[in-house]
């Protein structure tokens, strides 16, 4: 990993004067048409992707918040939504949920409840599983170099040559220590190798070709288990499906990358590479039944320099919905690879580099600025599919905020559903103002990522256009709930 400045910031673009349709344009249309996702139906084609709004407990749980936030998702009755990633191994995480343990199954439980009482048993309920390998936050240089470096032979011998004296001069472990963080920092950049550069500079990160590792290089022995348990855990707790994460920064993502190389077998070609996002499908497959929704998100576009790009998309597309998939969604980027150096305390967050603004692109990205910016990643895959012979649905996403925009990305055949989650996250109640012909009603997100800023930083994700409201009360009547700090309103005000 290099650090890497943020990309460069062009002159904000509009957004776009929006046509909205009347309730029988919309009764007609295709995106307000039932969609099939294998044995799921689903009563339109709307869909509200996985965020994370870091409501849950410390340790994993569903709170109240969190029952209020995918509430309030429902009270707009899209086709689909989805619980934000959902950790799969019983290990802390932080306000993240998780679905590692039978435990967490009570809360699960009543997430689903709440999303078809809100939705009236309109929407479709898919939580999303994830996998992530450890990252640690970027240290004090002090405390790294004292503690944490791994002292080797080469860094003695290349700071005595570096000060033209004798190795055997530069005394016990403790004073080459100290003699490292004597030097100019550009001096001691020299002596570390690339992973001690990065420790230093970015905070340390586990990839899976790191196979030195004994939990990296077992996880093709692991992972199908815990993948397969999890979402048997769904099953039993309401969920029609489940969503395999396999997109950004995370384990799956980074098995398909063109940038693992493992030797296992589990790397190098693209055949090694899909290889264990195939074993986990299976093994959900056989642990699930056919009656049970799967699905997963991945990569149409790395957006990475060695990445894979849009022809691996495609092959890695049809290889996915060959090992049984029941539809795929594509998104873009989100990676560690280029993103930007954090501050000291701080961990590296991949949505900050050029991938990550391809990921969630703003009105101030080159070109035509975010709208529809990613439905030609969604076409690819969807067009490998259809020439291989598979029916496999495609979610198409990337900065979709009007009705047009949305049905013609469906007309041409780039996608069979539509996501959006900045704009459903602005106003969650769109989605069934468009069916009701009331589309001049819809906030409209102004697409400047002020939800990603809060999701960097780890605190409750909200919307600047509605998080200030303290004054229009929540859809049931009651007092807008507020953050912990009490500044911000947690949930979307209805109107």
């Amino acid at each position: 990993m290099t650090s890497m400045s943020a990309p460069k910031k062009h002159p904000a673009l509009p957004i776009p004067p929006a046509r909205w349709p009347s309730a029988e344009e919309a009764a007609g249309s295709r995106l307000f048409s039932p969609a099939r996702l294998g044995p799921l139906g689903t009563r339109t084609r709307t869909w509200v992707p996985a965020m994370v709004p870091w409501r849950a407990t410390d340790e994993g749980f569903v709170t109240e918040a969190v029952l209020d936030w995918y509430g309030r998702f429902a009270d707009g009755r899209p086709g689909v939504l989805v619980v934000e990633a959902t950790g799969i191994r019983d290990v802390p995480s932080g306000p993240l949920l998780r679905i590692g343990h039978e435990r967490f199954l009570p809360g699960l439980e009543r997430l689903v409840e709440r999303v078809r009482q809100r939705s009236g048993g309109a929407t479709r309920l898919l939580i999303q599983i994830i996998d992530f390998l450890a990252i640690k936050r970027r240290p004090e240089k002090e405390k790294y170099l004292r503690r944490f470096l791994a002292l080797r032979p080469a860094h003695r011998l290349g700071l005595a040559e570096r000060l033209g004296v004798p190795a055997e001069s530069l005394g016990d472990d403790a004073a080459l220590r100290e003699r490292l963080l004597a030097l100019p920092h550009g001096a001691l950049l020299e002596l570390l190798d690339g992973r001690e550069r990065e420790a230093l500079e970015m905070g340390q990160r586990e990839r899976v070709t790191d196979t030195h590792l004994e939990h990296i290089a077992a996880l093709p022995q692991v992972l199908p288990g815990l993948f397969s348990a999890a979402a048997e855990r769904a099953l039993r707790a309401g969920f029609d499906g489940v969503e395999l994460h396999m997109a950004h920064a995370y384990t799956l993502a980074s098995f398909l990358s063109a940038l693992n190389t493992r030797q296992d077998g589990y790397g190098g070609s693209l055949e090694g590479r899909v290889r264990l996002p195939r074993e986990v499908i299976q093994a959900v497959r056989g642990r699930v039944g056919a009656g049970f929704c799967v699905g997963a998100r991945f990569l149409g576009d790395e957006v990475i320099a060695g990445g894979s790009g849009p022809a691996d998309a495609a092959r890695i597309g049809v290889e996915l919905a060959r090992a049984g998939l029941d539809f795929l969604s594509v998104s873009k980027g989100g990676k560690f690879e280029d993103a930007s150096q954090p501050k000291i305390g701080e961990a590296a967050y991949p949505y900050t580099g050029e991938s990550g603004h391809e990921c969630m692109p703003t009105v101030r990205i080159g070109g035509a600025g975010p709208f529809g910016r990613n439905l030609g990643l969604a076409a690819n895959v969807r067009a490998a599919l259809r020439q291989a012979g598979l029916e496999t649905p495609v979610v198409g996403a990337g900065g979709i905020a009007d009705f047009e925009l949305a049905e013609a990305a469906l007309e041409r055949g780039d996608c069979d559903l539509v996501a959006a989650a900045r704009q459903s996250l602005a106003d969650p109640d769109w989605w069934l103002k468009l069916e009701r012909g009331e589309g001049a009603r819809v906030r409209r997100c102004k697409f400047t990522n002020y939800c990603e800023a809060l999701d960097q930083r780890h605190v409750e994700v909200t919307c600047q256009l509605w998080d200030r409201d303290f004054e229009t009360p929540e859809p049931d009547g009651s007092a807008p709930r507020r953050s912990a700090d009490g500044r911000r309103r947690l949930n979307a005000p209805g109107g």
